[in-house]
């Protein structure tokens, strides 16, 4: 028994509930028990013609300070109203013990229903079934708790989803090089594939590319895991910006593209990791570099406000068609599925790499476009030191 009320919410509320009726009844009874003699007295001695007909406490008809009987017609009264008032506090109490236990179970389960809904839905989750859902009713701590149940099953459901499509896209971005490697390695062996420094060459760029793709999946965990210190400070944007930009320079040149940098006097130094904000400059430079078509266009730009610094990378490259700029953060995400990574240039996380950093430095990042052809433009925001 005991060990059932220790593993049962329900049999604890009920008990609880058990518990306050039966003090409440004790209570009650003492309390009637210790005031009814004076009670009694008040009455008997407020009867119409009670004084007029000499009946007092000195005619027996009422008690003792104390409530005892004393003699006389009085006591016997008394003793008849005690008994009377016991049996209807005995009627009375067992009703209300009756209807008390009724209404205790009732509230009980009330409680208990739904916790052992959510509790049977969790277990679901735990199974494996994220799209379990528990219904909510009102608005009290139980909805709640329900509604927020619902959320975390939602948010679980979101990273199951995105857990099996990274595996898929993994797979894909990995099969691809192994692919090459393994049909020029099994043509070499057949004597199909003549052995020239090309063949090797090319064997050489698929494993080169294929070890960058590693390089980056890793650094994406890191960054996603926060595996990584931050160093902030004070940084020179200006000065970090025209680093990047000439670092940058011979690739825009080979294609005939302008890089411009424009950035305000006496701008505000930004509290950032130097090392991780070039990584996020050169990834958003070169990512406008790559789509954008020979004699275009890339600017990168800043200016303050009042909490923070915005720097803009905009470029007159494909643009993104607006139903994809929501997505392209996301990791091997692709606006234009034909293209091959190889074609691309990238692994296809350096933006998601971009948005973990730029939000562990308590900073937004967001992209914008008018559409195909129009450009596009990326824009991150950065504490200013204090």
């Amino acid at each position: 028994m005991i060990e059932y009320v220790r593993s049962h919410l329900g049999a604890k509320l009920f008990l609880s509930y058990v518990a306050i009726i039966l003090v409440g009844l004790v209570v009650l009874a003492a309390a009637s028990q210790f005031a009814l003699p004076a009670s009694f007295n008040r009455h008997m001695l407020g009867m119409p013609g009670a004084q007029g007909s000499g009946m007092g406490p000195g005619m027996g008809m009422g008690l003792g300070r104390q409530g005892a009987a004393g003699s006389g017609l009085g006591s016997q009264l008394y003793v008849d109203y005690r008994a009377g008032f016991n049996d209807a506090m005995m009627v009375a109490a067992l009703a209300a013990l009756l209807v008390a236990l009724a209404l205790s179970v009732f509230f009980s389960r009330s409680v208990t229903s739904p916790v052992q809904t959510i509790s049977h839905a969790s277990q679901r989750i735990a199974d494996g079934h994220y799209d379990e859902r528990v219904q909510v009713r009102g608005s009290d701590e139980l909805s709640q708790l329900a509604s927020r149940f619902n959320r975390m099953a939602e948010r679980l459901d979101q990273v199951e989803t995105l857990r099996r499509r990274l595996i898929g896209d993994v797979s894909h971005e990995l099969r691809t090089p192994l692919t090459a490697i393994q049909g020029s390695m099994e043509g070499l062996m057949d004597g199909v594939v003549p052995a020239t420094n090309e063949t090797f060459q090319q064997l050489h760029a698929e494993a080169d590319r294929l070890n960058r793709l590693v390089d980056d999946l890793q650094e994406l965990s890191r960054v996603e895991a926060r595996a990584y210190p931050l160093n902030l400070q004070p940084v020179d944007l200006a000065a970090l910006v025209g680093k990047v930009a000439k670092g940058l320079a011979s690739q825009a040149a080979s294609r005939r593209i302008s890089l411009t940098v424009q950035m305000p006097d006496h701008l505000p130094r930004p509290l950032a990791d130097e090392d991780r904000l070039v990584q996020v400059l050169t990834n958003l430079t070169a990512n406008g570099l790559q789509y954008t078509p020979e004699g275009g266009a890339v600017t990168i730009a800043a200016k303050s406000g009042d909490r923070d610094i915005q720097v803009s990378v905009r470029d007159s490259g494909i643009g993104i068609p607006p139903e994809h700029v929501s997505h392209v953060f996301d990791r091997f995400y692709r606006v234009d599925k034909s293209r091959s990574r190889q074609a691309g240039g990238g692994s296809g996380i350096g933006l998601t790499i971009a948005r973990a950093l730029i939000e562990a430095h308590r900073g937004r990042i967001w992209a914008e476009s008018e559409g195909e052809g129009k450009g596009s433009v990326f824009t991150f925001t950065l504490p200013i030191a204090s």
